[in-house]
């Protein structure tokens, strides 16, 4: 059987349906359809989507063949050092001491001997009420004293006579304990006005009020010339709090106490504590806890934490909030890298390493506390890893880069 040459491919026109047939005869010239049927004004179109398809694909294939030069990148050595680690708690400072001033007597203020805000010394004079009526109870009471005396001294003598007059039988027994009576009944009337002298004095005395501790006076609540009550409604004239130490109050989770415990043993007074306010990015004042509550709060289950610190400026004022971290361990030898070079994926952390081909390997690590910027690498990194710094959303796994290498030391 002689074979015939493959025809090309034809356009067949068919009358009845008017299709178009893209395709061609086989050997036995029977004809083989390319494309399903479609009417004839639909071959223009066709042939555009094919001629643009063409072009699109030769534009891929040059753009595939391009390649740009690989991103620049930042790379350095983890730093070797010893560091201590710090847990941080944010909490409040207090006053070691605050006291509310108030009157003791009530009388007319006459005199306000202080500027509100001043620094002021326990026992310097702050307040003056009105004295000369407390002067002149006192006066008072101190004739009653003297009339008590003298009554006191006559009854002695009338006790002494009647004493003589009892051996010589020259009166009753009954006369005899009567005027014994009336001695002692003087005897307690003196002891009555010398009381009333001292609470008398005391009232003159409390005319004046005094600083009770060194410290910071605040305002004075009440002006001259108005009345001060005392005794149990007492007038609150101006508030004091020390200002120099002061106290810091953490609310501290229960693994670090137990933590703190086994590092200090039960008690943890003296751990060294440290404490940075809201425009300090450090911690700058030095201090130590001196207290841990003997119980955990049970709804937070927290343990109430006491820091001292000593504020010789008084930059660190009764009120604000603080940051305070207190030692958790003692120092060893790490690993550490910049904050900004560890990655989230998920719930892991991870870093970018160069191999020596400077490609880019995706590294999972334990990071463990901050030091400063820096940040310790518990497990995944070693010492001769060339970590990436800077330029870590330029690059993928496995993509070449052009590193310029970096030195970690000075940076914290």
């Amino acid at each position: 059987m002689k074979n015939h040459p493959p025809t090309p491919m034809t356009v067949q026109y068919i009358p009845n349906a008017k299709p178009l047939s893209l395709g061609r005869s086989d050997d036995n010239g029977i004809f083989i359809s390319f494309l399903p049927t479609m009417p004839i004004h639909l071959l223009p179109i066709l042939a555009l989507s094919l001629l643009l398809t063409g072009c699109d694909n030769g534009d891929d294939s040059g753009a595939q063949t391009q390649q740009g030069p690989p991103p620049q990148v930042k790379v350095a050595y983890p730093l070797t050092q010893e560091v201590n680690e710090w847990d941080e708690f944010t909490g409040h400072i207090d006053a070691i001491d605050s006291v509310e001033v108030r009157a003791r007597v009530t009388g007319y203020l006459e005199k306000i001997n202080f500027v509100a805000g001043q620094k002021v010394k326990k026992g310097e004079l702050l307040f003056v009420i009105d004295p000369k009526p407390f002067q002149a109870q006192l006066n008072l009471a101190r004739a009653e004293l003297e009339r008590a005396k003298s009554k006191r001294e006559l009854a002695k003598n009338d006790l002494d006579r009647a004493r003589n007059l009892l051996k010589a039988k020259a009166i009753s027994g009954e006369e005899y304990d009567t005027r014994n009576k009336g001695y002692r009944e003087a005897v307690a009337a003196v002891r009555s006005a010398e009381a009333s002298v001292y609470a008398a004095r005391l009232n003159l005395q409390y005319s004046e009020i005094h600083a009770p501790i060194d410290g910071r006076v605040g305002h004075e609540l009440i002006t001259e010339g108005n009345l001060v009550n005392g005794g149990s409604e007492a007038s609150l004239l101006t508030t004091i709090v020390s200002t120099d130490p002061v106290y810091v109050y953490v609310d501290a989770d229960e693994r670090s106490i137990l933590k703190y415990k086994r590092q200090q043993g039960i008690s943890v007074n003296g751990l060294e504590a440290q404490l940075g306010v809201a425009d300090e990015d450090h911690f700058p004042h030095h201090g130590q806890l001196d207290y841990i509550s003997p119980s955990a709060d049970p709804e937070t289950g927290t343990v109430k934490l006491r820091g001292v610190f000593a504020n010789p400026d008084e930059l660190l004022s009764p009120g604000f909030f603080a940051r305070m971290r207190i030692r958790a361990s003692a120092p060893y030898t790490a690993l550490l890298v910049p904050d900004r070079a560890l990655g989230t994926d998920q719930a892991e952390r991870f870093v970018w390493v160069l191999n020596q081909d400077n490609q880019a390997e995706y590294r999972r690590v334990v990071p463990g506390a901050h030091v400063g910027s820096l940040r310790v690498i518990k497990k995944g990194l070693t010492e001769q890893d060339r970590v990436l710094v800077e330029g870590l959303q330029k690059v993928r796994p496995g993509a070449k880069v052009a590193p310029e290498q970096i030195s970690l030391i000075g940076e914290q």
